[in-house]
């Protein structure tokens, strides 16, 4: 996956974001991509518990074989949590790309009860797995793009 194809598919996964949060839903989104660059599932957030890239990891796992899912990627607005890469992790998707780290939603979110969010970045969460899971992010050039939706959400 090329950096524009990145960047255009960190897109989709924001559009899904803020569809989430105009449904009264935390502003995650999160896209699952093909080895032919098409775009197989997405997913926003339900709620504190599930998150939308634990849900699309599921999901994926029930839809395609293990072997397909290893040529796919998990494409997130934001870092995805210890939880979710985890999920991502024994799905056996291949790939993760990510617009925005962990730290940039802390600094934003502080210690909002329905986000507590971990400092436990997805480089260490796969970095203790026996699978080489390749990570692309974050995309500085997006941070802002990527965060608004959470900029008025947080401040509820």
């Amino acid at each position: 996956m090329t950096r524009d194809q990145m960047l255009a598919h960190l897109r989709a996964a924001d559009a899904v974001a803020r569809e989430t949060a105009a449904h009264g839903h935390h502003p995650f989104g999160c896209v699952l991509v093909g080895p032919d660059d098409r775009i197989l599932m997405r997913q926003g957030n339900i709620n504190t518990v599930r998150h939308a890239e634990t849900e699309l990891s599921r999901r994926a796992a029930d839809a395609y074989p293990p072997d397909f899912l290893w040529s796919c990627t998990l494409v997130s607005t934001g870092e995805p949590c210890a939880m979710c890469t985890g999920t991502l992790y024994w799905a056996n998707i291949g790939r993760l790309v990510y617009g925005f780290e962990e730290t940039k939603l802390l600094a934003l979110t502080g210690d909002h009860a329905q986000n507590p969010t971990m400092d436990l970045s997805s480089r260490t969460v796969l970095g203790s797995g026996q699978k080489q899971i390749a990570v692309h992010g974050p995309f500085p050039e997006m941070e802002e793009e990527l965060l608004a939706p959470h900029l008025s959400f947080w401040r509820r």
